[in-house]
């Protein structure tokens, strides 16, 4: 247990800016089957601050009207079956980066997709 981080938090966290931040939220839960653990309006109603847990870990997203720069990031996530998770997030919307493959030099089956922010989620499984 430790008293600088909450209990349950990874010590590294991704914050993606992301201008439909409500959009980003329910691809998430359908993709990865992502829980929202915390949630912070502005007076408005729209998001401010949101995190939702993948498995182990968890992804922070800030609403888009804010004074910081949108930038598109690349995440990994293992999951049980990326060939699964890929066709999942083809389902929803997502564009291709990469078909589920195999190559020599790595173990593991790998994926990728980018959302409609434009941030790349890379999947694998051994």
């Amino acid at each position: 247990m430790s008293d600088w981080k909450p209990a349950n938090y990874p010590s590294v966290s991704p914050y993606l800016i992301s201008g439909n931040a409500e959009g980003l939220i329910q691809f998430l839960k359908h993709i990865f089957d992502a829980d929202v653990t915390r949630r912070v309006d502005r007076p408005d109603g729209s998001i401010m601050h949101v995190e939702v847990r993948i498995d182990d870990s968890i992804v922070m997203i800030g609403g888009g009207a804010t004074q910081h720069a949108t930038s598109a990031v690349h995440i990994h996530v293992y999951v049980p079956d990326a060939a699964a998770v890929y066709e999942r997030a083809i389902e929803h919307g997502a564009q291709s980066v990469q078909a589920p493959t195999r190559k020599h030099e790595d173990d593991d089956l790998r994926a990728g997709f980018s959302d409609a922010d434009g941030n790349t989620w890379w999947v694998a499984n051994q």
